[in-house]
């Protein structure tokens, strides 16, 4: 454990040299500062308080930049070692390939944890400033946050699973936006294509579910929502969230950290100094 720690205290250091705490600090505050102003105003439509609508577009916002600050963060993970030249250094340290990879996961979602806190920290503040009733949302703001980092941990670890993989940072990077792309954006839409083309048969009422909480990121947006108030401003999947248990979304997420840190460790196995 203390060469795990000393690892994470190494990797957020150099997270800070390089600006990564700044950059996803000041991304997340003004992300989050522009949706809680524009994200409440249907509140008197919806019959809800202010922070709990302002939640609900926080989740979809969490959704795309969370997984995307995470890629970014852990892409040169293993490649950057091995294209510094610094890996066999670092291998002749008294410290285990999983325990280098573990104490990097540590750091950079220390980093991630203290974004999304600015982040969603922020929003409250200005909503609470102007609707003091708006506490009761407080409780949904709490269970977005950590879900956010649990999210955020899942995509670390496939970050370094890719690193490890590519062995380079240019083809890492590539992977990871890939990745992005295929997981936030494409999956859905072919989940939707597919329901408009099954037309209510047996793929939307058995396989649509389950297909879905596969995905981290849909697990992610509909645990959040199915405890939402304000599920209704986000009526794309309010359907699903009201459907699908959140413990199943919920095992989920537990389940892709888990999975994508054993994936990175094998990789990193392959990966000759």
């Amino acid at each position: 454990m203390t060469r795990i720690i000393a690892t994470a205290i190494t990797e957020f250091r150099i997270a800070l040299r390089n600006r990564w705490v700044a950059i996803a600090v000041a991304m997340m505050v003004l992300f989050s500062l522009v949706l809680s102003a524009a994200g409440s105003a249907p509140t008197g439509a919806l019959g809800v308080d202010r922070l709990s609508v302002t939640v609900a577009s926080l989740t979809s916002l969490s959704v795309y930049l969370v997984p995307l600050v995470a890629l970014l963060m852990s892409f040169d993970g293993i490649a950057g070692e091995v294209e510094r030249g610094t890996l066999p250094l670092v291998l002749t340290y008294p410290v285990s390939r999983p325990e280098i990879l573990l104490g990097k996961l540590l750091a950079h979602l220390a980093v991630l944890t203290l974004a999304v806190a600015a982040g969603f920290g922020s929003a409250a503040v200005a909503t609470l400033a102007t609707d003091a009733s708006a506490s009761s949302g407080l409780p949904a703001l709490w269970r977005l946050l950590w879900s956010s980092v649990l999210l955020g941990a899942a995509f670390l670890c496939l970050g370094y699973a890719l690193s490890g993989l590519s062995r380079r940072p240019s083809g890492a990077a590539g992977l990871a936006i890939g990745l992005w792309l295929v997981m936030i954006v494409l999956y859905d839409l072919g989940l939707l294509a597919a329901v408009v083309s099954d037309g209510g048969g047996w793929f939307t009422t058995e396989a649509f579910p389950w297909l879905l909480i596969a995905n981290p990121a849909d697990a992610f947006r509909l645990f959040n929502l199915a405890a939402s108030e304000a599920a209704s401003a986000a009526a794309g999947v309010a359907g699903a969230a009201n459907t699908i248990p959140p413990a199943h979304a919920l095992a989920s997420m537990l389940l892709w950290p888990v999975l994508a840190l054993g994936l990175s460790v094998l990789a990193f196995r392959k990966v000759t100094p």
